[in-house]
């Protein structure tokens, strides 16, 4: 791990330690800003094994890729949260154009918000749906009126009110003689096994979110692995040997 991304780590855990210990003192929910699917990852390997701290991840709908961290106290379990007291969703309505992710995510960061203060934004045509923290709904509502060249408009709705995305994925099947990410990766995208240890060699590979730079590191089933060039998918299912004794193996190919 580059020192630079060592110490985002530690600072992000430094920061969660803190609002882990301020919920306890105070026996109120707290919670950090959006986080990426890798400082999920990471905030989630801190808490294993904690039976002091109760973790959830809200990013607004199932869905969601990035999500906050919210920790609960002892008198709240997980079932009993409400994302709507602490997440807010705006719809936008675009005029005379159709504003990429980019364009709407460009023009909320050129208000002086935070990404970190912006959960996903999903696109539909001509119009998105945009969740954030309740602090800048104001802000966005009265000051959002322009995404690329295009005007809109964003107004408050529910979260229940936003349409789940329509996701399509390649499904796979195939055997690998070792769980290892080299093997692995190599299988799921379609290319040699000594190109793919090129790839993750050179940083090109993502192991659930983080860079990963080891041919042998050890994957298991439900793990994230994207190739640089190749795309990014999930290993469903992973168990059993046939007669050669390989694994069997399936997975997901984003598209």
């Amino acid at each position: 791990m580059s020192e630079n991304k060592n110490n985002q780590r530690q600072s992000l855990l430094r920061r969660t330690e803190d609002l882990a210990d301020r919920c306890e003192r105070t026996g109120n929910v707290t919670s950090t800003g959006f986080l990426t699917p890798a400082e999920q990852y990471e905030l989630q390997r801190w808490v294993d094994g904690r039976a002091d701290i109760k973790l959830h991840m809200d990013g607004g709908r199932d869905w969601c890729e990035r999500k906050a961290a919210f920790f609960l106290p002892f008198w709240m379990e997980a079932e009993d949260f409400s994302a709507a007291e602490y997440l807010r969703v705006l719809h936008i309505q675009a005029y005379f154009g159709e504003p990429s992710h980019r364009d709407y995510l460009g023009a909320a960061l050129g208000l002086g918000i935070q990404r970190e203060w912006l959960g996903d934004i999903q696109i539909g045509e001509k119009e998105a749906w945009m969740f954030c923290l309740p602090s800048v709904e104001g802000l966005l509502t009265e000051e959002f009126t322009k995404a690329g060249h295009t005007t809109i408009k964003a107004a408050a709705c529910l979260l229940e009110e936003v349409p789940e995305p329509e996701r399509k994925v390649r499904r796979v099947s195939f055997t690998v003689k070792t769980p290892r990410l080299d093997a692995v990766a190599s299988s799921m995208f379609g290319l040699s096994r000594t190109a793919a240890a090129e790839l993750i060699r050179l940083g090109g590979a993502s192991l659930n979110y983080s860079v990963c730079e080891r041919v042998d590191a050890a994957v298991k089933e439900g793990d994230v692995i994207s190739l640089r060039g190749r795309g990014k998918g999930v290993l469903t299912a992973f168990g059993g040997k046939s007669r050669k004794d390989r694994l069997f193996a399936e997975a997901e190919i984003y598209q």
